[in-house]
């Protein structure tokens, strides 16, 4: 069966085709080895064509490499030790196996690259060393050279490696970045949209209700779903332009969308004019909010904003309540936030919806908790404990 690197790949138009590559260095192997076959000073009696077909059958072995790297890498081996058993003419030990020792370090088996260099430098160096023939004085140069071929093959295999696995990292990084703020653009725009057509929904009921009888009445409703549908519209062309914009980027850098025109919350200062537009329905609501101004950081500020927006929407879609009350206060490090109504409550087959969930999942990224439920005395309250600031990881 086929060797399988491990290595992951990604498919980036720009690179050329692998196929290309693999004959490319074919070539330049089997060329490399006949240019010092063909140098030999007594090519004559050396060089015959038996010679150039191992010069040819190394370059060969590269076209496999990618399928099988070690096996390429044992033939590669045995076929120099075959060579010279035929005294072709001396071309070196590392040479004709300086593809076959990248390859499978470039492959992920660098110590089967190691294993076969050291093996080839350690043959080589042997028969120079107890040989009769005028070539043992060149020993030491012949160790050297051997050597440094071996380990800068392997050194440049391990550094293609290691450089395209730290590109896949980076892409991946970076995706895994665009799918968490594609998932922030979906929450914010739950949020918003939820919490707008809410309004919509009873102030059309108003409206409808008023109009022959209170017309001033049914006209402030009507402004009211005009401004929340206004609202609603401008947040949802936002979106769409967020997200039919440019995506990616280079790593380290923002995916930008929040800056691009994505719904951002404005915070606790923001809770005010949710509190007014609720009670624009005829709901009672009472806020009291003991939290010093510079307290919070902006993204602990926002996602107590949205956990009032989404316990409000929840009030007047299911709550039938008459009164709502929000109460946020920082204790020691920490932000006590309470959204309670006196509606029905849920009962005990809660099954939580995306919204609940979702500012669980919010809470929860910065460090907090979230709970939500009936209350003890009637009605339903949301509770949420958050840390001031978010941790930087210093130290």
């Amino acid at each position: 069966m086929p060797e399988q690197s491990a290595v992951p790949r990604t498919v980036d138009p720009r690179v050329v085709d692998p196929r290309v590559t693999d004959i490319a260095l074919g070539l330049a192997m089997s060329l490399s080895v006949a240019v010092v076959i063909a140098a030999d000073p007594d090519a004559v009696r050396h060089a015959g064509p038996g010679a150039y077909l191992f010069a040819v059958g190394f370059g060969a072995l590269v076209l496999v490499r990618r399928r099988a790297p070690r096996t390429v890498l044992v033939v590669t081996v045995l076929g120099v030790f075959v060579y010279y058993i035929f005294q072709f003419a001396p071309i070196g030990m590392a040479l004709p196996a300086i593809a076959a020792l990248y390859s499978a370090a470039e492959l992920r088996h660098t110590a089967w690259a190691i294993g076969a260099g050291a093996t080839l430098v350690a043959v080589a160096t042997y028969y120079r060393t107890v040989g009769n023939t005028p070539e043992e004085a060149l020993a030491p140069y012949d160790l050297v050279t051997n050597l440094a071929l071996a380990a800068a093959a392997i050194a440049l295999g391990v550094a293609v490696r290691l450089t395209r696995e730290a590109r896949f990292h980076e892409a991946r990084a970076a995706e895994q970045r665009l799918q968490a703020e594609r998932l922030r653009i979906a929450r914010d725009l739950h949020d918003v949209v939820g919490h707008n057509l809410s309004v919509i929904a009873l102030h059309s009921g108003v409206a409808a209700e008023a109009v022959g009888r209170d017309d001033d009445a049914a006209r402030g409703a009507l402004e009211h779903v005009r401004t929340a549908t206004s609202g609603t519209l401008h947040e949802l062309r936002s979106t769409v332009r967020v997200l039919r914009g440019p995506v990616g980027g280079s790593p380290g850098t923002s995916t930008g969308t929040a800056e691009a025109g994505a719904p951002a919350p404005t915070g606790l200062t923001g809770v005010d004019a949710l509190a007014d537009s609720a009670r624009a329905t005829g709901l009672t609501v009472d806020v009291a909010l003991d939290v010093p101004d510079g307290a919070l950081d902006g993204a602990i500020s926002a996602a107590a904003y949205r956990v009032v927006q989404e316990s409000l929407t929840n009030v007047l879609r299911h709550a039938a309540a008459t009164r709502v009350t929000v109460r946020a206060r920082v204790t020691e490090d920490r932000l006590a936030l309470r959204v309670s109504d006196d509606g029905r409550g849920a009962g005990p087959d809660l099954v939580p919806g995306s919204g609940l969930s979702g500012m669980r999942e919010r809470v929860a990224l910065l460090g907090g908790g979230l709970t939500a439920g009936d209350a003890p005395g009637g009605g339903f309250l949301v509770s949420a404990d958050l840390p001031l600031r978010l941790e930087t990881g210093e130290p």
